[in-house]
């Protein structure tokens, strides 16, 4: 499944909504649907915010099922992440004046079991993301 989106703040429910509707196949419980929506939502806020600094942009959602793994894409065409380790600390935010709480990336490597990002100034940013579904059930 691929969705791109403009970088508008009222897509980003949209597009969790679409990949939590796509994964609906595996039936996930609603605490998995919950983690992806959110790892979704903080990766499509934060092109929105940071890759496109508020200005015009596409961002290109890709979701995949492999077996009884989801694997997500979100990728943005902006600014780029200078620093990428920085950036993933806990707290960090270059938008302090927006009361932004710097956890968006915390919160996906939280919610799912692979975060991957790739960045270069000028060019965007690369989020991939990987949940296993059903795991819990297994037990």
């Amino acid at each position: 499944m691929k969705l791109v989106i403009e970088s508008v703040s009222e897509n980003e429910s949209f597009a969790r909504t679409v990949v939590a509707a796509y994964i609906t196949r595996l039936d996930p419980t609603l605490e998995e649907l919950a983690d992806v929506k959110t790892a979704v939502s903080e990766a499509v806020t934060n092109s929105i915010i940071h890759g496109y600094l508020g200005k015009s942009g596409e961002i290109e959602i890709t979701c995949e099922i492999d077996g009884r793994e989801v694997i997500i894409e979100v990728v943005d065409f902006g600014v780029g992440i200078p620093d990428i380790e920085r950036a993933m600390e806990p707290l960090y935010t270059t938008k302090p004046e927006w009361e932004r709480s710097g956890m968006g990336f915390a919160f996906m490597e939280a919610f799912m079991d692979v975060l991957e990002v790739q960045s270069e100034p000028g060019k965007g940013t690369r989020v991939f993301m990987r949940k296993e579904i059903g795991k819990e059930q297994d037990k």
